[in-house]
């Protein structure tokens, strides 16, 4: 089965179920939750063990924990009253927790600072960012919200993959991140994103009250982030040395292959819609 057909499989079936459980609300969309402490377990095995070629991390067992923590708790402060700003305080100690514990168990200091910089950045890139997918939940009409989230994402990437094949054969290369990726691509996501939101706004307008150009700078910034998750964990990767994060997905690799356009692009659709559509 070739990797066209498999990715091709795994949108047409993973999208739906993705959808399907945001829609099951008790518990703050328990079932959304557990998909994403999974995603986030998986995502943070697989970091280190792309970093690890790097330089020696702490153990697998610490450093997953400290990371799974976040997402963990973000979900158990919404049933608790407590802010989701407090997982930023939460951060913070994991890293002093980092430094703690090369200051008092390394026997030797030449790699200390990229040991506690590339693990620090782990916690934060799939433990932390992904919390602001969690954060659309206490927003009013959260499953739409949500919803809104992942097509723009979706769309993006499926969209820059199509346009890419189509129309960017001679415009690739410009990107030494992912040569690859084309600018074809790119201008096709962001349209095909700014083209769904008009298209919900005249069919939801009941479920999108806010004025047409506020979704479609929304999604325009949702867009912009997706690509730049695309191509920073094309980065990651490269200095790892790495073709894929893992193993998981049929025709996308790795857990992070997955959800690399998400963990970026929630801070960013989540800051736009609080301000610009919520506030």
């Amino acid at each position: 089965m070739s990797n066209v057909v498999k990715r091709l499989l795994t949108f047409f079936i993973g999208a739906p179920l993705i959808f399907a459980l945001v829609l099951v609300k008790p518990g703050y969309h328990f079932p959304l939750q557990i998909v994403i402490l999974l995603v986030s377990f998986i995502s943070l095995n697989e970091y280190h063990k792309m970093a690890s070629t790097k330089v020696k991390l702490f153990p697998k067992w610490i450093f997953v924990c400290l990371g799974l923590l976040i997402p963990a708790c973000s979900y158990l402060f919404f049933f608790i009253g407590l802010s989701q700003e407090i997982l930023l305080w939460l951060y913070t100690i994991i890293v002093i927790i980092f430094m703690a514990i090369e200051c008092f168990s390394a026997n030797e200091f030449s790699t200390s600072l990229e040991k506690i910089a590339i693990s620090s950045l782990g916690i934060f890139y799939v433990g932390y960012m992904i919390t602001f997918v969690q954060r659309l939940c206490s927003f009013e009409n959260n499953s739409m919200v949500i919803i809104l989230f992942l097509a723009f994402v979706f769309l993006c990437d499926s969209a820059a993959w199509f346009f890419g094949i189509l129309f960017g054969k001679n415009n690739r290369g410009f990107i030494k991140a992912s040569p690859n990726k084309s600018i074809a691509g790119f201008v096709g996501g962001i349209l095909s994103d700014i083209a769904l939101a008009v298209l919900l706004k005249f069919l939801l307008a009941k479920y999108l009250p806010a004025d047409i150009w506020r979704y479609m700078i929304l999604a325009f910034g949702t867009a912009c982030a997706a690509i730049v998750g695309d191509l920073i964990e094309s980065v990651i990767k490269r200095s790892c040395n790495t073709k894929d994060s893992g193993r998981v997905i049929p025709g996308r690799g790795g857990m992070i292959d997955c959800i690399d356009s998400i963990v970026v692009a929630a801070p960013v659709f989540y800051i736009i819609y609080y301000f610009l559509i919520f506030a």
